[in-house]
């Protein structure tokens, strides 16, 4: 696993072993970043189940002004700490040693950019959508990765689902709020 471009292009990032972890692919990364490509310069982004840290680490190494890294398990929050230092983007960032709802609901922050990687079919990005709405910027976007058959729903809050985009056994779905509401 690496950071793909940027400022830290090319550096490896430390991931977590066991079952419980599963690191994004680079083809799905890169996707990713690829959708919001003109958003990222000087975004405030929210990592959320960030795992080892390696979306938003990627999001910062592309220009993102600052980001919040969530995450409950300790052993996340150490490898995202890490990898925070080896990039040299720790200066950027915070780690949010807590769980998403509880992060969610006593925040006052307000992120351009959500990027949400929960663990598969456990249904967590359900339970989290309707929290990250409420902290979004205007012209914001929550992109979340899940198992190609987890269904999302179209709305949540003021904010509706865009695209969704199919690798394989992934999906990333894209919200937004609608057009004619950010006038």
């Amino acid at each position: 696993m690496r950071v793909i471009t940027g400022t830290a292009r090319g550096r490896k990032l430390v991931t977590l072993e066991g079952l419980d972890v599963r690191p994004t692919t680079d083809m799905v990364k890169e996707a990713m970043f690829s959708i919001i490509q003109f958003e990222v310069e000087g975004a405030f982004v929210l990592d959320l189940f960030c795992g080892s840290g390696q979306l938003g680490i990627e999001a910062l190494s592309r220009g993102a002004r600052y980001c919040v890294f969530v995450d409950q398990s300790r052993d996340s929050q150490d490898v995202t700490r890490q990898n925070l230092q080896t990039t040299g983007l720790a200066k950027n960032s915070r780690v949010a040693a807590m769980d998403f709802a509880a992060f969610l609901r006593s925040s006052s922050d307000t992120f351009d950019i959500v990027l949400m990687d929960p663990p598969y079919k456990k249904g967590l990005t359900q339970a989290a959508l309707p929290l990250v709405v409420p902290r979004m910027s205007p012209g914001g976007i929550i992109l979340c990765e899940t198992a190609r058959e987890e269904e999302l729903p179209e709305q949540v809050g003021a904010f509706a689902r865009k695209k969704e985009y199919r690798y394989g056994k992934i999906k990333l779905t894209a919200y937004r709020r609608p057009e004619e509401e950010q006038a």
